[in-house]
């Protein structure tokens, strides 16, 4: 395969498996798993997009013609489960990049790890797999969950709060954002409120705060959820409220959001702003061909690209024992600058304080306010033991 019918397979990916595979041994097959349907589409779609940008720059990864099969989860774990189980057994895949969301992490890394293959998670970071439940064929190029909203309560325990309001919705990744806030911040808590799934009006809630005036309110409002509360919030009058937040304003909610989020706050491991010349590169290149501003999510699809190229270079080939000690010591350049992988092969990286600006061009994007950690690994890794 010329690296030109490389390219094509890239670009061409379908949501539908491949016919079964012609393995060979000098050609790579990726799987990227990740939903591409759906409610949680948007973020899927980015990290696709970023992956897809990166495996185009690069061309053959490792200087090995590349298959790519790109595949819809549904975000449904059973689904997710056997169509891993096909892109490993039937197509041949030696990786898998995805998923987005925890729960099919969940699904799919015994399907594919049990099977042959490497995963290589660009979102979901689930605390189990950080910790005892650890593989040594599992890889995430994003964080451990719990960090995002660890940023933000050191921040509000920076800033001397000692009466915030908490908000996120009622299942396990609400309550995982609340406990992760609550690792670095002592302060008092002013209300704490789980709301329903797919909530859309947060009057009452928004009652309460204008009646307790807390010292700031912390969200963590996913997708559809965050846009309407970062909507209503600033409707209601609150914004001289501190707005903090995860994964409530980010680039996947902005367009939507616009001018109702200026000036609220986030907890990230990156911005589009962030300052290497790598991500210059890659923010211009990415707006250049899909024509809006990368979320996290296409910086971390674009990062698992580049750490498989150099992955493959390092261990000259798709050996899974020698692709997996050389995945181990991350050899690529990240667009967020510091990157290592700890014990558990979760990253080893800055997080930073982010806010929501409107660029020159009209574009709302977040952007770097301060660095809050600095080589920061997730409290999860000491309880890694790989087997």
């Amino acid at each position: 395969m010329t690296q030109t019918r490389s390219l094509i397979a890239a670009l061409a990916a379908t949501t539908a498996l491949a016919a079964p595979a012609m393995a060979q041994d000098d050609t790579l097959t990726v799987g990227v798993l990740l939903t591409l349907s759906g409610p949680g589409a948007v973020l899927g779609e980015m990290a696709r997009d970023g992956f897809l940008l990166a495996a185009e720059e690069i061309g053959e990864m490792g200087g090995m013609a590349t298959r790519i099969i790109v595949v819809d989860d549904e975000q449904k774990p059973d689904v997710a489960a056997n169509k891993a189980r096909e892109l490993v057994e039937r197509n041949g895949a030696d990786i898998v990049v995805g998923p987005i969301f925890s729960n099919i992490a969940g699904a799919i890394v015994q399907p594919v790890t049990q099977g042959g293959g490497i995963l290589i998670s660009p979102n979901a970071g689930p605390s189990n797999l950080a910790g005892a439940d650890c593989n040594p064929a599992f890889f995430a190029t994003s964080y451990q969950n719990d960090q995002m909203h660890e940023v933000m309560g050191a921040h509000a325990q920076a800033q001397g709060f000692q009466n915030v309001f908490l908000l996120a919705p009622n299942y396990q990744a609400g309550q995982d954002a609340l406990a992760g806030f609550k690792k670095s911040y002592t302060g008092g808590v002013a209300g704490e409120i789980f709301t329903q799934m797919g909530q859309l009006d947060y009057s009452a809630e928004l009652a309460q705060i204008a009646a307790m005036q807390p010292d700031a309110v912390f969200a963590f409002m996913p997708g559809g959820m965050g846009v309407n509360l970062v909507r209503q919030y600033r409707q209601a009058g609150l914004e001289g409220i501190p707005f903090l937040s995860a994964f409530t304003v980010d680039e996947a909610t902005l367009p939507a959001q616009a001018e109702a989020a200026l000036g609220f706050f986030a907890g990230s491991n990156w911005a589009p702003d962030l300052d290497t010349p790598e991500n210059a590169a890659f923010v211009a290149a990415y707006e250049a061909k899909y024509g809006h501003v990368p979320g996290v999510y296409a910086m971390q699809g674009y990062d698992a690209a580049r750490l498989i190229d150099g992955a493959l270079r390092q261990a000259g080939g798709t050996d899974r024992d020698a692709m997996i000690a050389a995945l181990a010591e991350a050899p690529f350049t990240s667009v967020r600058g510091d990157f290592s992988f700890g014990p558990n092969h979760f990253p080893i990286q800055d997080f930073y304080l982010t806010t929501v600006v409107q660029r020159e061009d009209g574009k709302f994007a977040t952007s770097i306010v301060e660095k809050i950690f600095d080589d920061y690994q997730d409290n999860y890794a000491a309880n890694c033991q790989m087997n």
